[in-house]
């Protein structure tokens, strides 16, 4: 992968055990904020850095010998102590108040973790995120997210800081040469939540997923930065100073773990985004300025995945629509609940996409996306779901496209359909499961999934939207797929939002 870098032969990075290191912030279970600190990563960081990077950090970093052993606490402390004030440099954030720090057994760090990811969701909390994955045909049914988290954090623990005791804490099995890139990048979060307060400032985006997802991206995307800038040391030059960086070619093979390479694709990518994602902005956002550039990034958070994965929309300040979906509790019974509701995002729809169409048409298709919101409902004795999603595009023709590939994709997420009836602003299928429809109009669409065309056309009904073309009286062949643009005038503008239509008795 890089033929020319001579750090490709060194000992250190060769036989690193795979691991992850975390921060608390990084515990949450949800199935959109399924991230780690990935050592795999950090070593082909610094393997992508080559021997500039090598020199600067020999003392740092040397290989270590045959017999190399865990650090004592001794050894532990005086490294950490010096990463600590490296990163103090490289970023320009002092140290406010002394940092605990403590080297871990596997089993505490394992015994932690778990602890954080129950306390961040209850059961009920966890049921919903999974029921959610599955609905969007992110997670196939029945995989046990929970016990998947498990495994992972008992094959992958690192280290990780804790921003409730302000405590860094680290593998006691890892030699020492091994824990410093852990360090430089754990450590930057400890400096980060001295001057920042981390956990509040992640949690201040709260309902919106997407909004905290972006705020993880920022804790992760900037700490792989300073722990690039640390690999640089004593070499003049910093992230800022390389030309056309890639942070895609820091992959490397990150389903070699037993466990992931069995974790479905989307819970790789989840774990991927707010590192390298993550970096890629915060490499953009401090082009310029370096450092100086970060307290703004708190100051001025990003709004939602889409500026991090367009810093230029960081830069410009475009916030996405809000958008709203009516209540049908009243439409469904007393035999449904509400069981989720959130954001997905440009990165949440972008993973949905990419499910049944390839990667290219799933990342230009959401690129379109301009705000949405999703509910999820469940009924009670049969778990059965409905699915609702509205989508805010950027135009009109943007909504046409997708309404042309989306209805594609809708099929390939069906095998079991029948009675397809595709007009040039709707498409509806029929599923053992229930109805599947997707209506467009204007530069919105929404959907809905698992239920009855009564239903849908009440739903419609309560967005003051016009009734959507009926099927056939006797359903003949399956049309041919077509994409159509449709004219504005085809159907009257949108009218606002009317939660009178389900609430009136």
């Amino acid at each position: 992968m890089f033929p020319n870098s001579s750090l490709a032969t060194s000992s250190a990075f060769q036989t690193a055990p795979s691991g992850f290191c975390y921060s608390e912030n990084d515990m949450a279970p949800h199935w959109k904020r399924v991230y780690f600190g990935l050592r795999a990563l950090f070593l082909s960081l610094a393997l992508f850095f080559g021997c500039a990077a090598v020199h600067a950090q020999e003392a740092a970093v040397a290989p270590p010998s045959a017999d190399s052993k865990p650090a004592t606490d001794a050894e532990f402390i005086a490294a950490a102590d010096e990463v600590l004030g490296q990163m103090s440099q490289i970023t320009g954030l002092r140290l406010l108040t002394p940092l605990k720090k403590s080297l871990r057994s596997r089993e505490e760090i394992r015994a932690y973790v778990i602890k954080q990811m129950n306390e961040e969701k209850n059961p009920a909390e966890r049921y919903a995120d999974q029921r959610s994955a599955e609905a969007f045909g992110l997670l196939p049914r029945g995989f046990d997210l929970d016990s998947f988290m498990v495994n992972v954090l008992t094959e992958q623990i690192e280290g990780l800081y804790d921003p409730k005791t302000r405590e860094f804490y680290i593998a006691d099995w890892s030699p020492l040469a091994d824990q410093r890139m852990v360090m430089a990048h754990e450590l930057t979060h400890a400096l980060e939540d001295q001057h920042f307060q981390i956990e509040a400032w992640v949690k201040a985006a709260k309902p919106n997923e997407d909004a905290e997802l972006a705020r993880d991206a920022v804790l992760e995307g900037s700490a792989m930065a300073a722990m690039v800038d640390y690999l640089m040391l004593g070499t003049g030059r910093s992230l800022k100073d390389v030309p056309d960086f890639d942070p895609g070619m820091l992959i490397g093979d990150l389903g070699s773990t037993p466990t992931l390479q069995k974790a479905p694709p989307f819970l790789k990518d989840a774990l991927i985004f707010p590192y390298l994602g993550g970096l890629t902005f915060s490499a953009a956002v401090m082009k310029n300025t370096g450092w100086a550039a970060l307290p703004g990034l708190f100051e001025k958070p990003p709004v939602s995945t889409q500026q991090i994965l367009h810093p230029a929309l960081y830069r410009s300040g475009k916030i996405p629509a809000s958008v709203a979906l009516p209540r049908l509790e009243k439409l469904l019974g007393d035999n449904w609940s509400k069981l989720d509701e959130n954001i997905m995002g440009e990165f949440g729809w972008k993973e949905v996409l990419k499910q049944f169409l390839d990667d290219d048409r799933a990342k230009t298709l959401a690129a379109a996306w301009d705000g949405d919101r999703y509910l999820l409902y469940e009924q009670k004795q049969t778990k059965k779901l409905i699915l609702v999603t509205r989508l805010h595009l950027d135009s009109e023709v943007h909504a046409a496209r997708f309404l042309g590939q989306y209805s594609e994709a809708l099929e390939k997420k069906y095998s079991e359909r029948s009675n397809l009836l595709r007009r040039p602003n709707f498409f509806s299928l029929d599923t053992p499961d229930g109805g599947v429809f997707l209506d467009c109009l204007g530069n919105e669409c929404v959907t809905m999934e698992g239920t009855t065309r009564n239903i849908f056309d009440g739903f419609t009904k309560a967005l003051n939207w016009p009734l959507a073309p009926q099927p056939p009286e006797r359903p003949g062949a399956v049309l041919k797929k077509t994409a159509v643009i449709f004219s504005p005038a085809a159907r009257p503008a949108a009218g606002t939002f009317s939660p009178a239509a389900l609430t009136a008795p």
